[in-house]
């Protein structure tokens, strides 16, 4: 048996689907994944994330001790409950993990790391924490619900007594601490939403309200075609240990300035960066039939050039999308192997879909 959420009773008394996620008994479906995409792009869903790992670093040296241990610069970070995405890389610039962090106070940051990599990325951290004298504490005291959609915040709302302006007012990659809640405006959809931590003992009867307000239960199956649309990377097969943020469609979330400020991974990233002979992230879209999955072979001009990361059909755009990692050979079309047959494909940049609506031209 794996290990169970706080709302894994609320997960069977709804009809789900569990199946194993990382060491977790976690939903993938209640039903209708289509339906449950949907929804998402239509009205409000909300998601069982508690499997994720909060991690609170505290201590007067933190962001010293942050500016080596990621691979984006937490200088970004200014005021309180700002958050931003990262990579978390190895002396190869592997990558380890990718991450939200949260800046709280000057001497405490939050970070919010993979649940299939949870041991690891504890032990990266801690190996390098002792350091800074930063201390490393794993917050296994919280919960945490995403609710994703257009009508998403407003359900939210409707839950808490007083709606502070801060709150309504909150841009995206932000947080803020309330009585009882820690609501960050984050997410893995492409929809505008929160993800909300709160007390173990909370969340089922946070859960149950949510879905009196008809906000419905969204599995696992729904979320990666979601965050497939949205061209959101899957840690273990958009990017592992043994892949770059370059190689990754990451580049961005690399913080190269200041030019001093040595983070592990950063001389093999730039030993990478400046030889510009890797591999690249792209996207495609099948223009043939069948179904894009990971692991299939990508082609042109019959040579492989490259191989698929992650592959579904769309059901917003009712089409075959992927994210795949090829030779820079790769211009604007290439083939799919698909069951022995090369099928035709559009590379595009991504996302797919934003805001619900088709990003093709």
């Amino acid at each position: 048996m794996g290990n169970k959420t706080p709302l894994y009773q609320q997960h069977v008394e709804m009809h789900a689907k569990i199946v194993d996620f990382g060491g977790w008994e976690m939903p993938i479906n209640y039903g209708s994944q289509i339906q449950e995409h949907h929804q998402v792009r239509t009205d409000a869903g909300m998601f069982d994330v508690s499997h994720m790992t909060v991690v609170d670093l505290q201590g007067d040296k933190v962001r010293d001790f942050l500016h080596y241990l990621l691979a984006n610069n937490v200088d970004r970070l200014k005021t309180t409950g700002k958050a931003l995405y990262t990579c978390m890389l190895n002396e190869q610039a592997g990558i380890i993990d990718d991450l939200i962090v949260y800046f709280m106070r000057e001497d405490w940051f939050r970070l919010v790391v993979n649940a299939a990599t949870h041991d690891k990325d504890l032990a990266w951290i801690n190996k390098y924490a002792g350091d800074f004298a930063v201390q490393v504490t794993e917050r296994t005291d919280l919960a945490m619900i995403a609710v994703q959609g257009p009508a998403a915040r407003d359900k939210v709302h409707q839950l808490l007594p007083d709606v502070p302006d801060q709150l309504k007012d909150m841009a995206p990659f932000n947080a803020i601490e309330l009585k009882n809640y820690f609501i960050a405006r984050t997410g893995y959809t492409g929809e505008d939403g929160y993800e909300i931590m709160l007390d173990n003992s909370q969340a089922a009867a946070f859960w149950d309200k949510l879905y009196q307000l008809g906000v419905k239960p969204i599995g696992l199956g729904a979320r990666d075609t979601l965050r497939l649309e949205a061209g959101m990377n899957l840690y273990g097969q958009d990017m592992t240990e043994s892949t770059t943020p370059l190689e990754s469609g990451l580049g961005w979330t690399i913080g190269w300035e200041p030019a001093e400020r040595d983070f592990i991974g950063r001389k093999a990233l730039q030993t990478q960066r400046e030889q510009k002979d890797h591999k690249l992230f792209v996207a495609l879209v099948l223009e043939g039939k069948g179904i894009l999955r990971h692991d299939q072979k990508v082609y042109k001009d019959n040579e492989e050039i490259g191989t698929i990361t992650s592959g579904s059909y769309s059901p917003t755009l009712e089409q075959s999308i992927a994210l795949a990692r090829v030779s820079p050979v790769a211009d604007k079309t290439c083939m799919v192997e698909i069951r022995g047959k090369q099928i035709p494909a559009k590379i595009v940049k991504p996302p797919f879909v934003r805001n619900g609506k088709s990003c093709l031209s």
